[in-house]
Order: structure tokens, then sequence, then C-alpha cells
């Protein structure tokens, strides 16, 4: 994976499902029974700010959903919003459409490529009611790139990263919509998008399969809450009492929302799967990813690739970060890189006995590095330049 990845554990593969969607969907056009899939996203959650990862932070829905289900401890994102998104509705990595660097910031005019196939238009061509509650982040400089036109038949939500959970609004510019239309419906939008996804349940016919994406907002910054959430959390400090709050107000739409698919008879024949679009910003003082780091590649020299056990990481840049704000760093990292890199970083792991990566092998394995490096060229040479490229 070039441009972009991220050392750390989320719930769960957006690559893999995607592909294992998309490449189930001619099956499905033919299957008796097509399963319902309620995909949850959740935005910046600590990979281990859930309470059965023994987090003080008590997630009772979600730890139900992990405990009659499978939990997946290895795997990758990508390192922000917008590639991770544009992963999971395609089933490709970001390099090979421009979107491996950065997010998609509210002027940018540019979205998710129209030449791509996204997931929701597969599944509405084999019968599905195709829905989408939360946050796009894939484009909106014109409609051609909003949800309504990338395959869901529904779309409630907001374009923007970074939006005020009251005012519904980012830098002064309103962004809450229903099918394409300003919306200003009141209220919290972690309540909004968590009761829109039951309204959508309730309403959908018995006879006809549901995808129904829930992309949250929540827990991403701006850090706000409802204060009756904290008042759990009076132990916690500053920013991550209000964090803690964030992530329960989470937790109970989740419940709403399962709570709505027990209430329609839909359980049986029901796919959920539950994720975080990438790790925890500030770990350790807001929010926390246990033992596994931040690993920002968000530049066109740097990337990762992993093979069996072992993992090549080149020009890897050990940070934390605010993803709003990573394309003024990828400037600043290659401006230091030049100024103070004369050859490439290279680190290698062995994942099996490291798996948090803490010991470089790189000078002790140079035919493994030889190795995963030609691998790694191919994949290189095949990336398209970052739409946000400058």
């Amino acid at each position: 994976m070039k441009h972009g990845n991220f050392r750390s554990i989320s719930t769960f593969t957006k690559l893999v499902c995607s592909l294992t969607f998309l490449f189930a969907v001619r099956a499905l056009s033919t299957a008796a029974e097509k399963p319902d899939i309620v995909f949850i996203l959740a935005d910046d959650l600590g990979s281990y700010d859930v309470s059965w990862r023994g987090s003080e932070i008590k997630t009772p829905n979600l730890d139900k959903l992990a405990a009659r289900g499978a939990k997946l401890e290895q795997f990758y994102v990508q390192p922000v919003c917008s590639p991770t998104r544009s992963s999971l509705l395609t089933g490709r990595y970001p390099m090979r459409y421009g979107l491996q660097v950065g997010v998609i910031r509210p002027w940018a005019n540019y979205g998710l490529s129209l030449e791509e196939r996204t997931l929701p238009q597969a599944l509405r061509e084999v019968g599905y009611t195709t829905a989408i509650c939360g946050k796009w982040h894939l484009g909106s400089f014109d409609k051609s790139y909003w949800p309504n036109a990338r395959g869901f038949d529904k779309f409630y939500g907001h374009l923007f990263g970074a939006l005020d959970y009251y005012k519904h609004d980012r830098d002064g510019k309103f962004d809450w919509y229903r099918d394409g239309e300003p919306n200003h419906d009141l209220g919290y939008t972690t309540h909004l998008v968590g009761n829109e996804a039951v309204r959508i349940l309730h309403g959908q016919p018995k006879n006809k399969p549901l995808f129904l994406y829930v992309p949250f907002n929540a827990v991403h910054a701006p850090l706000q809450v409802p204060e009756n959430y904290k008042v759990p959390y009076a132990n916690l400090l500053g920013a991550r009492q209000t964090y803690a709050g964030m992530v329960a107000a989470l937790d109970e739409m989740v419940g709403q929302i399962v709570a709505a698919v027990d209430e329609t008879g839909r359980r049986k024949n029901t796919l959920f799967i539950f994720s975080s679009d990438n790790g925890g910003p500030r770990p350790g003082v807001i929010t926390s990813n246990g033992p596994f780091e931040i690993l920002i590649n968000a530049t066109p020299d740097g990337g990762a690739i992993r093979v069996g056990d072992w993992k090549l990481v080149v020009n890897g840049n050990k940070n934390d970060f605010d993803e709003e704000k990573t394309e003024d760093k990828v400037a600043k990292v290659n401006a230091k890189k030049k100024r103070d890199q004369a050859k490439v970083q290279i680190e290698l792991f062995d994942l099996e006995n490291d798996p948090y990566e803490k010991l470089n092998l790189a000078e002790t394995k140079p035919e493994k590095v030889k190795d995963l490096q030609v691998r790694y060229d191919v994949y290189a040479r095949q990336a398209v330049r970052p739409k946000n490229a400058k």
C-alpha cells in the first residue's frame, strides 16, 4: 500500500469486506434470500476505547455485537477519513484513483472519481435498497459526486468532515441534507443519524433487502456531547471526559439500530459490521489505541507493504496528527526529508514476533528487505498522482 497506512487495530477490514461484497454481488443476484447489510462506521474511534478491550468507557451495545460475532484483530485501514471511505465503497486502493493523501476539504474541486464503480451501485443492481445516514466525505463540489448520484437511494447527513454537532456547519458553511436538499432538523448529529437509521429500518419493505451504511461523524472533533453523557465519566479529565461521553452516545445509537432490526423481524438475516475509519488521534491524551502506534506515510515517497508476517515500511513518519491538517503536514514532512534524509528510510518488522513493530530488522535481514522492496515498487509504479498534489 503506497502513500498511506495505519499502524493500529480498527474493528473491521474495509478493503477485504468491500471485495467480499463486490465479488459476491453476482451470487447475491440469484440467491433465494439476500441478507440485509448494516455497516456502522465510527469516526476517529480509538481502537482500545471499547469496553471489551478493557476501556473505562462503557460500550455495552458494541460489546454485545462483538460477543456474538467475529472480532478481527490484525488488519489495516487507511490513515484518515476519505481514503478509508473510498476503499470501503470501491474495494480498491486509494492510490489507484488519487485519494491516497489527506482528506477531501470542503473547498476541494475533486472527489471520488466518477469512473469508480461503488458498492451501493452494485447492490442496487441486484435488488437492494441502499441508504446512507451520516458522513460522506468523498466529494461535495458538484452533485454528481454526492451520495444519491453514487448508488444510494437515500441520503441523510453531511458532506464535509469536522462538522459542528449542533449547528451542522463547517467553518460557517451549512452542511446537513436529505437526498441532496438542505435539511434543518435540530439536534445532536449522533442522535439524528441514529434516529434516521432506525426510521429507515422501520420503513423498509420486508420482502426487499437493505444495505444500510451508517458512517457516524462521532467521535471526530469537535469534541461535543450533551452534558448527561459526561456525568458517568467525572473521573476523567478535560477532553477525555467529553470524548468518553461521545463514545457512550455513539454506543447508545448502535443499540437503537440493533433494536430496530429486532423489532422489524430482520435479525436472523442481517449482517452487522462495525468499524472505525482509523484509530484515535492524540492517544494517551484523548483517545487510546492501546499498544499500537500511529504511522503517517502520507507522502508521495512513502508507504508500506505486508507479505505474510513480514512488513516493510518506506519513509515511515511516526506521529500523531489532525487529519484536517494532513496536507500541511505532508508539505512539512517532504521539506524535512529533503533536508535531513540523504537516502530512503527502510524499516522491516516480523509481525509474528513483534506485532507492535518496535524492532527494525532491516539491517539484519537484507534479503527479506530486497524481496519486499521489489513487491513494493510494483505498487509504487501503479499509483496515480494524488488529486490534492500541489
